[in-house]
Order: C-alpha cells, then structure tokens, then sequence
C-alpha cells in the first residue's frame, strides 16, 4: 500500500492558469514515496522573481532571484511531530525565471517547474550539489525520478 503524502502547492493570481497544481502535488508525492519516506508533507509555493529575490537575500544572503528555493523543517533542532507525519519544509519557485530558463533550453515552461519541483524536495531530502560528487548524484537522481514519474 502507497504511503499517504500531503502537498500543498500555492500559486501566485499571475501564474495559476499556466500551472497543472494537481500535477505538481502528484509528482510532488511520488517523489517522497519513490525515496522511502513515512507519511510526509510538503508545501510548494509558486510566485515571481520579486518574492524569491526578497527571501534570497533574507536567507541566503543573496540579492538575486534564483529558480528554486528549499526551505527545510527538518534541520536544526529535533522537533517530535504529534501525528507521525513528517513535515519536510516548503519548495519556492520563480515561475519568470522557469519560463527564461524554458526558453533557453527550448523546452515547455511545465517541464522546467517540474524539475525544479523535483529538484527542490531532493534538497530537503538532504541532497546537495556544493562539491561534484554530491551534484553528480543529486541530477542522476533528480534525472532518474524525472524519467520514472513523467
């Protein structure tokens, strides 16, 4: 039997036509259940290049946007959830720069956003791509979920 995910995926007014939520939810949700997690969940916020610079340089220190933020619940402090469920943090995306980044790989806007999306839940997975080592797996993995899930 399937583990039980919950994702929340929140769009921008702007954006929200353009964007299948449910599809990003299932995704979303296959993920978690492809790498073995408990009941988890996770929120996944889709808005524009103002908002990710403002919590880019909040956060990161850097007064820029980027595609795709990874705010993790699951580091720092031990925090004993009520329910079991395992809350994993929240997955911030540019929709402006998955369209430019779209276009330049000349691919469909909804296939970047889903990379990102997959991109983002690996990194509160613990996945990073600091050294060579580490970003070699974390894109064959993310390549890998990409081709199974699509």
């Amino acid at each position: 039997m399937a583990t039980i995910h919950s994702v929340l995926v929140s769009l921008d007014e702007q954006v929200r036509a353009a964007i299948d939520s449910e599809r990003l939810e299932r995704l979303a949700s296959a993920v978690m259940e492809r790498e073995g997690l408990p009941p988890g969940e996770v929120s996944v916020l889709i808005t524009d290049d103002e908002m990710v610079r403002r919590l880019n340089r909040e956060y990161a220190g850097e007064d820029t946007p980027t595609d795709v933020l990874a705010f993790s619940l699951t580091e720092g402090e031990e925090f004993a959830s009520p329910d079991d469920v395992l809350r994993l943090g929240e997955v911030i995306i540019s929709y402006p720069t998955a369209r430019r980044q779209a276009d330049d790989a000349q691919r469909p806007v909804r296939d970047e956003i889903e990379h990102l999306l997959v991109h983002g839940v690996l990194h509160l997975l613990g996945y990073d791509h600091a050294e060579p080592a580490e970003e070699e797996r974390m894109r064959g993995r993310e390549h890998e979920l990409l081709a199974a899930l699509s």
